[in-house]
């Protein structure tokens, strides 16, 4: 008996010495201390077969073993998890001396930083915001801005048609409507938003941010317009840009006018960004048409107006000399790392 009680002694002894983890420690228990498979357990459980006068004593001598085993295999547990948070500390530990790493900054998308610029001009001019909603009837997307079904003027915009009746609104226009019949004058309202057309090409999304505004009061003349559009430029694209004003038609508006601002790239010389006329095409514009505001309630013989539109992507394209329209969807941050005011 004592001889194998020894023998697992030594083998205890000699085991401990080549423990590396504190999983290795716990199949370690397992193999001498579990009550069912480990050695020193099943040396219990051959009590019965010891003659009874010997049992004490094997007893008392089991029992020895198992509180040593347990003491020397505990303090190997321990050992084994110190050394190993120690390891652990090691490989997470920050050098506080090294130089921090940078983090980058974003910056806002240049559609978003139009847009906020343009809020922020016409806000000062005493503007109010009024965002509409993209989806629209045909009634105030085309009919109650003077375009009736057979009009002509369709044709101008490939309308993307959900029913009959609803449609994605092709221009923010659509808002004015809403404002002039639940707002008596004087109004002075900007509505941006998405608008979607059926065209793409290098200058044309299907989806684009548009930016209408509408002055309606008493006495209002295309001169007024000519005016506000001035201050407009310069805040945009420089102090010393100026604006024109070309013969044009939109159904909503008479007379309608494109507008056209000096080039601020070469001071209106000519150059390949005003394509050597010394102007660049920037938005429509024109006097609202007393049809639209009889269509709203409002007499025309008391009250008259302005409208413009002004297309936020190209503003951004021409302030920041992009060639493609795509560049401003595509998310491409080697781009958008450039465009930041």
């Amino acid at each position: 008996m004592n001889a194998a009680l020894e023998q697992i002694k030594q083998e205890i002894l000699s085991g401990a010495e080549e423990i590396k983890s504190s999983k290795e420690a716990y199949e370690f228990r397992k193999k001498f201390l579990d009550g069912k498979t480990g050695k020193i357990g099943l040396l219990m459980r051959e009590m019965k077969n010891i003659p009874p006068e010997q049992r004490a004593d094997y007893g008392k001598g089991v029992n020895e073993l198992k509180e040593w085993a347990m003491g020397i295999i505990s303090e190997l547990d321990t050992k084994m998890k110190a050394k190993e948070l120690q390891e652990r500390y090691e490989a997470e530990k920050i050098d506080i001396s090294l130089p921090p790493q940078g983090s980058e900054q974003g910056n806002l998308h240049p559609i978003t930083l139009i847009r906020n610029q343009l809020i922020d001009i016409f806000a000062g001019m005493g503007f109010e915001i009024y965002e509409g909603t993209e989806i629209e009837t045909d009634y105030y997307n085309f009919t109650a801005l003077n375009t009736p079904q057979d009009h002509p003027a369709r044709d101008m915009q490939d309308t993307f048609y959900l029913s009959p009746e609803f449609l994605l609104r092709t221009q923010t226009s659509a808002g004015q409507i809403h404002v002039m019949e639940n707002k008596k004058p004087p109004i002075k309202i900007l509505s941006p938003g998405k608008v979607f057309r059926s065209d793409d090409d290098a200058t044309h999304s299907p989806m684009f941010t548009q930016m209408e505004g509408l002055v309606v009061d008493k006495g209002i003349t295309l001169c007024d317009l000519q005016g506000m559009l001035d201050v407009f430029v310069k805040k945009i694209y420089g102090e010393n840009t100026k604006t024109r004003l070309r013969p044009s038609y939109f159904p909503f508006t008479e007379p309608s006018v494109e507008v056209d601002c000096s080039c601020f790239e070469c001071g209106g010389k000519g150059c390949k960004l005003c394509k050597g006329t010394g102007w660049i095409e920037i938005l429509g514009a024109g006097v609202v048409n007393n049809k639209v505001l009889e269509n709203c309630g409002i007499d025309p013989n008391e009250y008259s107006g302005f409208a413009f539109g002004i297309g936020i992507e190209r503003t951004a394209m021409l302030k920041y000399g992009i060639n493609n329209i795509k560049l401003l969807f595509e998310s491409d941050l080697r781009v958008l790392k450039q465009l930041n005011d």
